[in-house]
């Protein structure tokens, strides 16, 4: 996060924001930065891809299931809008931790340890260690003292569109984001794919909610895509993996999405309309 710190000193906070007489490394400056900078784009990412994902992807005749909400768009954009600010709280404090030096974000390829190697298999332990992280968090905010208090509000979204992707309590969503952020303290990483890697993520998480229940036939069981979310909505105790299916197949908890055998939501329609 400190590269876009920098920038955003560079080009803006510097030149026309702060006091001249503010350095850039002061503690509350940096804090006060942070914060913004996260919220902007948090809220970027969320309305510029869920918009897109929306219009484009988003199937609406999915918005005649009858357990699609009365003006659920709206609620599920200000239910996201309410949290994200909130969430951003600890988000700040962790990217505070990175930006004083405290992980093990580097900036060159030379200094990874095995080169554009290591740039790539970090990558995928990224991705691996992520979701092995969400799915131990989501299982756990089901468990009965948790979910009223903290997960109940998302699953209200039981034929989600991609504006359900960040509608979450704040407890709930910082918990699911947390292996995020705890990863480039634990393994090193590269400051720019740890950048693209953070985008990726928040693209991901609204494309799990986007009703396409498309997955090339090889992956349907390895890739957990947005018909095994789907599933996830609509019968509560199944598919809480992210990015993969692995975590479920070996925590007993997969299920084979409805879509794929001729019974999900496009199928209940069709039948409606056959009737």
């Amino acid at each position: 996060m400190d590269l876009v710190l920098d920038a955003a000193d560079r080009h803006l906070l510097t030149p026309y924001v702060y006091p001249a007489g503010w350095p850039e490394g002061e503690p509350c400056r940096q804090l006060l930065s942070l914060f913004v900078i996260t919220n902007l784009g948090a809220l970027a990412l969320y309305l510029l891809f869920g918009t897109l994902s929306y219009y484009f992807i988003f199937d609406h005749r999915l918005k005649t299931h009858p357990q699609f909400l009365e003006n659920q768009v709206r609620r599920e954009i200000v239910y996201a809008l309410r949290s994200l600010p909130w969430i951003s709280v600890p988000t700040v404090a962790l990217f505070f931790a990175e930006v004083r030096g405290y992980s093990k974000l580097y900036d060159n390829i030379e200094d990874s340890p095995y080169g554009w190697t290591g740039v790539f298999l970090s990558m995928l332990s990224f991705l691996f260690f992520t979701d092995m992280g969400i799915y131990w968090i989501h299982r756990a905010l089901h468990h009965k003292l948790l979910y009223k208090r903290f997960h109940k509000p998302h699953h209200l979204w039981k034929i989600a569109t991609p504006f359900a992707s960040h509608a979450f309590h704040p407890v709930d969503g910082f918990m699911q984001s947390l292996p995020y952020h705890v990863y480039p303290f634990l393994f090193p990483l590269h400051k720019v794919t740890y950048l693209g890697l953070y985008i990726f993520v928040n693209v991901w998480t609204i494309s799990i909610h986007d009703g396409d229940y498309r997955v090339p036939r090889l992956l349907r069981h390895v890739i957990n895509g947005s018909a095994h979310h789907t599933d996830h909505h609509l019968y509560f105790d199944y598919n809480y993996g992210q990015y993969f299916t692995l975590w479920d197949k070996i925590g007993g908890s997969y299920k084979s999405p409805t879509a794929f055998e001729g019974k999900g939501p496009h199928d209940y329609l069709r039948k409606l309309r056959e009737e």
